[in-house]
């Protein structure tokens, strides 16, 4: 099994992976309880990990987004009194 600082380095794809792997065992109850404790743990940092990448590609598409392709367009008020 990988260390925590190995997680940094995991694709989305391999940290889901692994961590679907991890459900997997817990599920299957056939862990000791010190196993099951380093599976856990290991698991939360892999879905730390997960939400971190989903997290930056959000960003990425809000940064990459025009505002102008949202439909949003100004209400003017043309009714004003020149007065």
């Amino acid at each position: 099994m990988e260390t925590t600082n190995d997680i940094t380095s995991l694709t989305y794809e391999e940290a889901r992976d692994e961590l679907i792997a991890i459900v997997a065992k817990l599920e299957a109850g056939s862990a000791t309880l010190d196993e099951s404790l380093g599976l856990w743990e290991r698991g939360e940092s892999l879905a730390a990990r997960c939400q971190e990448i989903l997290d930056g590609a959000r960003e990425r598409i809000v940064a990459a987004h025009d505002p102008a392709d949202a439909g949003i367009v100004a209400v003017v008020d043309t009714d004003k009194d020149d007065a």
